[in-house]
């Protein structure tokens, strides 16, 4: 069978320079590779999030024998079942579409924004028009949200991903790289101690401060979405309040996703008070929404 997807996690420096490394560390660093491999591909072939590897349906994630270099592992996704699909073309753009997600799970995790519609969205694009000619059982098209909300269930596995570099120390960083029908391309971040402390680290605010936005991703199941800041210049994950869990706040929030999905050059900004929760260097992690208004807010002064 023919592998959807290639993917390697490699640890460079230090002793994995040497081809050497914690074999605890490792295998606790596999397993939240795994995990959050099944749980993205999963989420991509069945149209839910799971929480546990083993009940990933549809595929099979193999390990492939070791090669030379640094310390690294490659793994292979097959499709399975229904899924296994008829033409080389279908089977490239699947390994697209699961590349595509899986950086964005863990950009997104760590701190790096991607833009969903420039990755995930053209690549659902091109499986849509391939899929004409394939009579097998068809994927479905994830939304932005979905995977937002996979996010959460795979940071503690991200983590592990980074117990070679934080606990004993025998890697420096590693990288992640995917080959797709012999094509081969990195994913976004490198996996070193900073991105390790982004994880790790929360300072939460102790006074309110106003920011000016939009919505680009919201799940009205967990209150949970993204609020894109243009000084960051990437979307912020926040959750409303408690107080504010009404119709009238949820009407802003959603109109506000509307409108960034529909009309992009005429999207209107909303204002929210919110407390924010940062790294001890000062990189933003999320907010607290405490306030959405329409209109200015003037109780406090907009963050600078």
């Amino acid at each position: 069978m023919e592998h959807a997807i290639k993917l390697t996690l490699s640890y460079d420096g230090y002793n994995s320079k040497n081809h050497q490394i914690d074999l605890y560390d490792v295998s606790q660093a596999l397993t939240g590779f795994h995990r959050t491999l099944a749980l993205t591909t999963h989420l991509l072939l069945n149209n839910k999030v799971i929480t546990q590897a083993p009940s990933l349906k549809g595929a099979q994630v193999f390990a492939l024998p070791a090669k030379e270099g640094s310390w690294r592992i490659t793994v292979g996704i097959i499709l399975s079942g229904t899924f296994m699909l008829g033409t080389v073309s279908n089977d490239t753009v699947i390994g697209n579409i699961i590349y595509s997600a899986y950086d964005y799970v863990i950009s997104e995790s760590l701190g790096f924004h991607v833009d969903f519609d420039k990755s995930l969205g053209q690549q659902y694009e091109k499986y849509n028009k391939n899929k004409e000619n394939d009579n097998n059982k068809s994927i479905p098209e994830i939304k932005q949200y979905q995977l937002d909300s996979l996010i959460e269930k795979c940071l503690n596995s991200f983590k592990e991903m980074h117990r070679p570099i934080f606990k004993t120390g025998t890697a420096e960083y590693a990288n992640l790289s995917v080959e797709i029908d012999q094509v081969c391309m990195n994913l976004t971040p490198t996996l070193d101690y900073d991105t390790y402390k982004y994880l790790e680290e929360e300072i939460i605010a102790e006074q309110p401060i106003i920011i000016n936005g939009y919505v680009s991703s919201y799940n009205s199941n967990t209150f949970k979405g993204r609020l894109y800041n243009p000084k960051e210049g990437r979307p912020i994950p926040f959750e409303l309040s408690e107080d504010i869990k009404n119709n009238s706040t949820i009407g802003i929030v959603v109109k506000s996703l509307s409108d960034n999905a529909l009309n992009k050059k005429s999207r209107e900004i909303i204002y929210c008070k919110l407390f924010k929760t940062t790294t001890k260097t000062g990189r933003v992690k999320s907010y607290k929404i405490v306030k959405i208004s329409k209109t200015e807010i003037t109780d406090i002064k907009e963050d600078t």
